[in-house]
């Protein structure tokens, strides 16, 4: 990261016309090796020689852990002015706590350039831009007023080398963004069915079903999904735009407990040719899980657009508002192939490459299982949709950072807000297990269809079907919070994520 100081610190004055601008004094970017060894020298003359906080060295295991970051202010001829340093929090795995620490100045650059507000300013930046979630320091109380008027929170107090020193956090607000942009417009857009039980007592499912992945059918057994796919990314990639279609409108069958039995589609297409990419998407998907197009519509000569609705029937859906405080929460996804090139970050493919066996085993699961409450994880990502659970429920939930499954080629952040091709979050008694036996169920049928050891122990060749874990707790207190591994909670969601739940 190089980042110049008008960014950080405000642009300079104007002057006058024909007048050289000042040179920028100096830039803040991540340090080189010979960069890092000026500042750990800064560092020695202001915490050892200065004020005799450290004996001999401030070094420490930070600085051995090549996850370590060092950024410095380097003025134009070279000279490092200024630097801080940011790591994981924890040893050997990145939940997405960080800290920063050691923000030194160079004594004679101190007060005249803004060198320590700018450092930690690109220091909070760079944690952004890596996915960090929880980013804290712990600082001398002097320092403490200048934290303050950049944003940074107190949180307590410690003691460090025998002083003392004061907690801070810098709010981090990346999940509630990513649930209010993916479903906070929803309260308003259907406030005129206000309450919907006035225009029909079983609109929106009735309000047992407000908020659900799909809506029963009144009279019958019959479960209704529909989802659409973003017109740009029908565009972009006609091909997997219909393969995810049926992925997303099938997830949702699957969450509410049903079994699929057909699919519609509409789809729109600016010629003859780029419908049929669409349709091979649609013809793959539809042909992997075992299911009928009924039928459709399709226009032509118009931009480019794609809708499914999908049907399923059972005597008896799981709810998604079924979650009661006290119940365990349990994420279940498989963890299975990569980000899907060009949604690095934001959608994760693990079902392109499975066998039609292991997708409909994997769509079994909920059927089978029958917890109290599940949905599939959405495009608001995992904790939008434990938030979406909750507030249908009435209740909140607390959510362990470690417990989570997770790819190893996936960052917490990402992996907490993308898409994950096949996950379901489920509420059901503690202990009670139901997802984990319903997985081992499904990896025997799979195996038995041909899928090798899927869904056991797996294989490079047969990855396990999917990870199910109990990580977290339905709680009285509204919103979503997560726990760390010291045993801190920080609210990513505060309250609700569409308006429409018991809430």
């Amino acid at each position: 990261m190089s980042v110049d100081v008008p960014f950080l610190t405000g642009a300079p004055r104007a002057v006058p016309s024909g007048v050289a601008a000042a040179p920028v004094p100096y830039l803040v970017h991540e340090a080189d090796a010979a960069e890092v060894q000026a500042y750990r020298l800064l560092r020695r003359e202001t915490f050892v020689e200065e004020q005799g906080l450290f004996e001999g060295h401030d070094l420490d295991e930070l600085d051995l852990d090549a996850r370590t970051v060092v950024l410095v202010a380097r003025a134009a001829d070279g000279t490092v002015l200024g630097g801080v340093r940011l790591a994981p929090a924890t040893p050997d795995v990145d939940l997405g706590w960080w800290t920063g620490s050691r923000l030194v100045v160079a004594r004679a650059a101190r007060g005249q350039l803004g060198i320590g507000p700018a450092l930690v300013q690109a220091a909070c930046a760079h944690a952004e831009a890596r996915g960090v979630l929880r980013f804290e320091a712990t600082v001398q109380p002097a320092a403490e007023r200048m934290f303050a008027r950049l944003g940074w929170e107190r949180i307590g107090e410690a003691t460090v080398a025998g002083a003392p020193h004061v907690r801070l956090r810098w709010p981090i607000g990346r999940i509630q963004r990513a649930s209010d942009s993916a479903k906070a417009h929803l309260e308003a857009l259907l406030d005129p069915f206000g309450g919907w039980v006035n225009a029909h007592p079983l609109s929106l499912g009735g309000p047992d079903y407000v908020g659900d992945d799909g809506a029963p059918v009144p009279g019958t057994d019959v479960i209704a999904a529909c989802d659409a796919i973003l017109p740009a990314m029908v565009e972009r990639d006609p091909e997997w735009a219909g393969w995810c279609a049926i992925l997303v409108n099938l997830n949702d069958i699957s969450a509410m407990g049903a079994t699929p039995v057909g699919v519609l589609d509409s789809l729109g297409a600016r010629d003859a040719s780029f419908a049929r990419r669409i349709m091979a998407g649609l013809r793959n998907a539809t042909e992997a899980w075992g299911v009928p197009v009924l039928g459709g519509h399709t226009q032509l000569g118009v931009p480019a657009s794609l809708s499914v609705t999908a049907l399923g029937r059972t005597s008896a859906p799981v709810r998604g508002g079924g979650a009661r405080a006290g119940h365990a929460l349990t994420v279940t996804a498989d963890l299975s192939g990569g980000w899907r090139r060009g949604y690095e970050g934001s959608q994760w493919d693990s079902t392109s490459g499975r066998s039609g066996a292991e997708l409909r085993a994997l769509s079994a699961l909920v059927p089978t299982a029958r917890p109290a409450a599940a949905k599939d994880i959405s495009m608001a990502g995992l904790v939008g949709t434990i938030g979406m659970m909750a507030e249908a429920s009435g209740v909140g939930a607390e959510v362990s950072v470690a417990d989570i499954p997770r790819p190893e080629a996936a960052g917490m952040a990402d992996w907490m807000t993308c898409f994950p091709g096949f996950g379901m979050v489920t509420a059901d008694a503690p202990g009670a297990g139901r997802m984990a036996a319903a997985l081992t169920a499904a990896g025997d049928r799979a195996a038995g269809a041909g899928a090798g050891s899927a869904g056991r122990a797996g294989s490079a060749e047969h990855p396990p079907l999917a990870t199910s874990a109990e990580c977290g707790t339905m709680t009285h207190q509204r919103g979503v919070r997560l726990r760390w591994p010291d045993g801190e909670l920080t609210t990513v969601v505060d309250s609700t994520v569409t308006g429409l739940g018991r809430a």
